[in-house]
């Protein structure tokens, strides 16, 4: 019979030995365990030598460094209705693009939708950030090599304005106030900035010229026409190139159906009318509600310039395209044509075939009676005219991507709430 009690006793003399008490580890084993650690930190060294040899291994982003011929934009509020087809316009034309948006009012999907369709590296890049928080937004600025910026970020309801004033001065003058200041700490030395026809409040001749005096009579107006001053004051000793455009009433969707608006369930209260002839065509809700009959105008609605979100992201390319250091432009972004709220309830009719319901409804606070542009200022310096003037087809652009995209573009994974 084999031992094997003794065998197992002999094999413990490779452990350490006692003696008095005292523990002497086994040189042999010591040797054993400096062997392992030397080894383990030689192939360590190996993988660390390997990697950075690597191309893809401790490479300088292409956003963080200007490129010869190449124009890396900030667009804010990118995720947004206006800010995503801008962005679509800007990848279209070669153009480097950032994306910051904090997706309380954008959508996740649309930002997708961008990069399903331009996938290549140094193209797009996506970040979420508030542009209230100023430490984020110096160190998007610090990381970023950014040639200009196109701040579309806002909040953009007059009848959400009048109801939660403090927002919209938060929202749209500080934050810009913010940018404005990482722009100069950052050196970025262009800026087109989204302002709005609601900065002239309601004047009292039509159409409106940039020379129009502004008195905008509601809180987003009035948010956007100080965001306005600030940039003015800053420029007056600054060699930045500015580019103000204020537009009108924004409608349409990319015609080829990639992008269209979708804004949050909980804002179809305030949002544009097309919207709400979209929600009544499909039944989202029941009918169509006209606030306000009793207006000084030939079918007691309201009128207004209605532009074509296409013709908007060209006139922002070609502010771009013109801007020039130490020089402010300032431009209307409209049609130069009014339409009634009636007689655009009757082409949102035409390009749905939906008899759609209306109910007529006292005014809605801080709305004005007429508004629409005079864009021969923009025509003669930056040549540029709305392209896309009749209403029934750019609403009927619009129904296809509506009927397409039944719940827009989903949830926002990031966000919770508003």
């Amino acid at each position: 019979m084999l031992n094997f009690g003794r065998a197992r006793s002999q094999s413990r003399s490779n452990r350490s030995m006692s003696l008095g008490g005292m523990e002497y580890p086994d040189p042999k084993r010591k040797n054993s365990f400096v062997g392992k650690i030397l080894l383990a930190a030689t192939l360590t060294a190996i993988c660390i030598i390997m990697l950075k040899q690597s191309p893809s291994f401790n490479t300088t982003s292409s956003f963080s460094l200007h490129e010869a011929g190449v124009t890396h934009v900030l667009v804010t509020g990118g995720a947004g209705y206006i800010g995503s087809h801008a962005a679509l316009r800007l990848l279209r034309d070669q153009y480097r693009v950032t994306i910051v948006d904090n997706l309380s009012r954008g959508n996740l999907g649309a930002v997708k939708v961008l990069q399903e369709l331009f996938p290549e590296p140094g193209r797009l890049q996506f970040i979420y950030a508030d542009l209230g928080d100023p430490k984020s937004v110096n160190k998007i600025f610090s990381e970023n090599a950014f040639d200009a910026v196109m701040h579309f970020a806002a909040v953009a309801y007059v009848g959400e304005s009048t109801l939660h004033p403090l927002k919209y001065y938060h929202n749209i003058t500080s934050n810009t106030l913010v940018v404005l200041e990482a722009m100069a700490a950052h050196d970025v030395k262009t800026l087109i900035y989204s302002s709005t026809c609601a900065t002239y409040g309601e004047p009292e001749k039509m159409p409106i010229t940039e020379e129009t005096p502004q008195l905008p009579i509601n809180p987003y107006g009035k948010a956007k026409k100080m965001a306005e001053d600030i940039i003015l004051d800053f420029h007056k000793n600054s060699d930045m190139a500015v580019m103000i455009l204020r537009y009108f009433n924004v409608i349409g969707s990319d015609p080829e159906g990639r992008l269209g608006e979708a804004p949050r369930p909980e804002l179809r209260e305030h949002g544009r009318i097309s919207g709400a002839c979209f929600d009544a065509a499909r039944g989202i809700i029941p009918g169509l509600k006209v606030r306000g009959t009793d207006y000084k105008t030939s079918d007691g609605t309201c009128i207004r310039d209605y532009i074509d979100v296409t013709d908007l992201v060209d006139a922002h390319v070609k502010a771009l395209e013109h801007a020039q250091r130490r020089k402010v432009g300032i431009y209307n972004v409209g049609t130069g044509k009014g339409s009634s709220v009636k007689e655009f309830v009757e082409a949102c009719k035409k390009a749905t075939g939906v008899d759609l319901k209306v109910d007529f409804l006292p005014r809605r606070p801080g709305d004005y009676a007429e508004v629409f542009s005079d864009p021969s200022k923009i025509l003669r310096e930056l040549n540029w005219s709305a392209q896309h003037t009749n209403l029934k087809e750019s609403l009927q652009v619009a129904w296809r991507w509506q009927k397409a995209h039944r719940d827009g573009y989903g949830t926002n994974p990031l966000v919770t709430s508003s």
